[in-house]
């Protein structure tokens, strides 16, 4: 398995084939109820790309932490549930939006240890290993510039430039991350249209705080 040898993802972006066969993965274990196994797949695979996600959101590494925590405490706990309806990159992704949601909402509070992820200790050193790993190299790999740009943003135009340049994600996957409970396929795409105009809106504003931004 690509992904057992090493915490590699946050130097590189996954390409297809690589996300296929950690996809493949994930499902297997998932269809033989290895749950363990499938968030320790999960966590190692995605684990450094939604962690770069929530600090280009947030920008500050205490409050990335809980929130990565917090995420991976509900991915533990939602895999029983995870049907395939979506890719589970996908689903990763709108569980960390919705965390990083709460966090804007409720304010960050220090998470204790739960009983259920004591229970599975292989989990919680990956989450560990990823966290104190990946967190430290992810200012580093953000460009300076970019980021001083998208801070001036409100957090859900950051979280959209992120979603669609940074992960590179499809409006329908985007769509379905903002908004989970869409009712039907149309609803998606009339939401899809309307976050691609806005994202346009976006990267012309950003064109007016300065030449030459990257967004491709």
């Amino acid at each position: 398995m690509a992904v057992a040898g090493g915490m590699r993802h946050h130097r590189r972006r996954m390409d297809a084939s690589e996300r296929a066969e950690l996809e493949a993965v994930i499902a297997a274990h998932c269809a033989a109820s290895e749950y363990g196994a499938a968030a320790t797949a999960a966590i190692k695979g995605y684990g450094p790309e939604i962690l770069g996600y929530l600090l280009a959101a947030t920008h500050r590494e205490q409050e990335t932490a809980e929130i990565f925590s917090e995420f991976c405490e509900n991915l533990w706990r939602g895999l029983p549930g995870f049907r395939g309806e979506a890719s589970f990159r996908t689903w990763s992704y709108r569980l960390a939006y919705h965390a990083l949601a709460r966090a804007a909402r409720d304010g960050i509070r220090k998470r204790r240890r739960t009983i259920a992820m004591a229970e599975v200790p292989e989990v919680e050193a990956i989450i560990d290993h990823v966290r104190t790993r990946t967190l430290p190299h992810m200012r580093t790999e953000i460009k300076a510039e970019v980021m001083r740009l998208r801070e001036q943003l409100p957090e859900d135009d950051r979280t959209l430039l992120i979603l669609r340049v940074d992960r590179r994600l499809e409006w329908d996957e985007i769509a379905s991350i903002i908004e989970p409970e869409l009712p039907d396929a149309a609803d998606v795409r009339r939401l899809s249209a309307t976050l691609r105009k806005r994202f346009e809106r976006v990267k012309l504003k950003l064109r007016e705080l300065a030449k030459d931004v990257p967004l491709d």
